[in-house]
């Protein structure tokens, strides 16, 4: 069984049947969730991951363009 990051629910999908890369979606919680390592396997958030390379792309904008 895996547990959601979000919420730490069981989330019922056959471990021996994911590739990294994968994303899976939490029942409970509605979290979407990437595969990023098999041994062991390990989780991240999509909404998360998205979240930093947003604020990376406005870092990057921000030096570009002072204020």
């Amino acid at each position: 069984m895996i547990a959601c990051r979000e919420c730490k629910a069981d989330i019922d999908v056959e471990e021996d049947e994911l590739d990294e890369g994968d994303t899976i979606t939490c029942d409970e919680c509605g979290a979407d969730l990437r595969v990023v390592s098999l041994d062991p396997l390990e989780l991240e958030s999509i909404d998360e991951d998205e979240d930093e390379e947003e604020a990376d792309l406005d870092e990057d904008e921000d030096e570009e363009f002072p204020k």
